[in-house]
Order: C-alpha cells, then sequence, then structure tokens
C-alpha cells in the first residue's frame, strides 16, 4: 500500500504509529489497574476498551500503507 510516499510521509506515519502504540499500551495498563481496583467502573473500562480497539485498528491501517504493494 505504500504508493508514492515520500520520506517526509513515511517518517510522519511512522512518527504517529509511535504515538498511537504507546496510547494502547497505557490503555492497557490502565485498564488493568481499573479491574484490579474494587469496585472497577464497568462503563469507564468498556470506553477504554473501545478506544484501545479503535487505537489498534488505526495501527493496522497505518502499518498496512507502509508496506509496499506487492504485485501478484
Amino acid at each position: 500500500m505504500a504508493q508514492n510516499l515520500t520520506e517526509e510521509e513515511i517518517t510522519q506515519i511512522q512518527q504517529r504509529l509511535a504515538e498511537l502504540q504507546a496510547e494502547h499500551r497505557d490503555l492497557d495498563l490502565v485498564i488493568q489497574h481499573l479491574i484490579e481496583c474494587p469496585p472497577p467502573d464497568e462503563l469507564l473500562v468498556r470506553r477504554m476498551k473501545k478506544r484501545k480497539l479503535q487505537l489498534k485498528d488505526t495501527i493496522s491501517c497505518l502499518e498496512a500503507s507502509l508496506v509496499p504493494d506487492i504485485p501478484a
């Protein structure tokens, strides 16, 4: 999918990926902490898990944009 990306665009995507991956890891830690501290705020945990899934999808899309197309 890396069609005609400039070095600058690739660098920007890689930086954004690093930011999203860090946020994803942080959310994982916060979710685990919330679950372990009784009583867990179920609504907050669900919202954070949803955000974590959104981040994972965005990360996957950005990673795919960095992979060069391979002719079939």
